[in-house]
């Protein structure tokens, strides 16, 4: 399930239908058409999927979890073909295109952050509010949010939770986090999360918000490195999308969304900075063009009947045919931090 996708009533004796987040700005901007190729680069439960093949596309469905891909293989024998399941990160989406055979395609769709399929399931120890194993993989492996809390120096922990969390008292919770867990080292998300609020508290004024929130967020962007993932694939769809192609990217906090703002900001860029005392900047052709000036908020309806869908915004944008160029993922606010067995960077 995509990040946001909720579970719908089911019908008179059919399956629990799973209905994404913003469905109709995605197929608006993203316009799937007959024949077109495009890219879902965060398959989920499939729902935008779907969408795009009822629509005519051929669709390459990515996921970095197993259970996803395994999940679609129905999807896969109903569009007889047009749909093909590819496990892997959505960083790598130019190269799993060109791997089936695509030198270009017409749409790319990012949903980024983690899944509700992956929130309610208290064994991937993704949610503060279940008892489970602190774990935090979208992939199910390599390092866990376990061994991140109880082995990285307390420097790294402040900047984790205080910069991919934006928790103001990080210093506070890394401190705390230090001390306990050299009495005994954490192994469950329950653990972790009556830590984080004993040292926090609880705001009477924001009630509904765990103190843990923060505190869980950057740990499960460090663990997965999402806004790393997230900078690499924008670059990749660049390469990849044929003029014309559109990009359409759903994010579900601050972070993510000033990410791909900023992306935009600098590829959408027609004329450089400059005054009268000096020259203005050679900037290079533009690789997009803005679809939406502004981000796509939910309407009121689908936030209340989705909470999860509550702090979503659509940008989009349209490939021109000037050349793609590299990208500095840290320009565009990705922040340094640790290296830990593969992670940060």
């Amino acid at each position: 399930m995509a990040h946001g996708e909720q579970s719908a009533a089911p019908d008179a004796g059919g399956p629990v239908r799973h209905v994404p987040v913003l469905l109709g700005p995605v197929l608006k901007y993203l316009d799937p058409k007959p024949g077109e190729v495009i890219i879902d680069g965060t398959f989920g439960a499939g729902g935008y999927s779907r969408a795009f093949l009822e629509r005519g596309a051929s669709v390459i469905g990515i996921d970095r979890d197993p259970d996803a891909i395994a999940g679609g293989q129905d999807l896969v024998e109903e569009f007889d073909g047009r749909l093909t399941l590819v496990p892997g990160q959505f960083a790598d989406l130019e190269r799993h295109a060109r791997a089936l055979g695509h030198e270009g395609v017409d749409g790319v769709v990012l949903d980024l952050g983690v899944s509700s399929m992956q929130l309610d399931q208290a064994e991937r120890g993704f949610s503060f509010l279940r008892d489970g194993p602190l774990d935090m993989r979208m992939e199910q492996a390599g390092p866990s949010a376990a061994d991140v809390v109880n082995e990285l120096p307390v420097r790294d922990l402040i900047r984790i939770i205080g910069l991919l969390g934006e928790e103001k008292r990080a210093t506070s919770v890394a401190h705390a986090i230090d001390a306990a867990r050299k009495e005994k080292l954490f192994e469950r998300t329950a653990e972790l999360s009556a830590l984080v609020e004993k040292v926090l508290g609880r705001n009477p004024k924001k009630a509904q918000i765990h103190p843990a929130t923060r505190t869980f967020q950057g740990l499960r962007i460090y663990v997965n490195g999402e806004l790393h993932q997230a900078a690499r694939a924008l670059a990749a769809a660049e390469r990849i999308l044929k003029p014309g192609g559109r990009l359409v990217l759903v994010s579900f906090h601050s972070l993510e969304d000033r990410l791909v703002k900023k992306f935009f900001q600098d590829r959408t860029k027609t004329r450089g900075g400059g005054s009268r005392h000096m020259p203005e900047e050679e900037v290079p052709p533009a690789t997009f063009e803005l679809l939406s000036r502004k981000a796509v908020d939910p309407t009121p309806d689908e936030a209340e009947a989705n909470p999860r869908a509550r702090s979503a915004k659509l940008r989009a944008g349209r490939r021109t045919d000037a050349p793609a160029r590299d990208l500095d993922i840290h320009s565009i606010g990705v922040p340094k931090l640790a290296s830990f067995h593969g992670l940060g960077g």
